[in-house]
């Protein structure tokens, strides 16, 4: 399984699974295309931020290969 907490393994164009802020609490996972990563620093521990193809913004869950 590939960490959605570093950077380095985010790329655009990567179908992802994203939790938004609203959502953290309980889960709820969103699935597209990362289109823009908003994350500067190399790693962050809830996971990089992302803006997906239809604009939704939220934290790298999990990599779907």
């Amino acid at each position: 399984m590939i960490d959605g907490r570093q950077r380095k393994n985010i790329e655009k164009g990567l179908f992802v699974e994203i939790v938004q802020k609203q959502n953290q609490r309980s889960g709820a996972l969103n699935k597209g295309k990362v289109s823009k990563i908003l994350t500067k620093s190399v790693s962050h521990p809830y996971g990089i931020k992302v803006q997906l193809e239809s604009g939704l913004v939220g934290r790298v869950q999990n990599v779907i290969e």
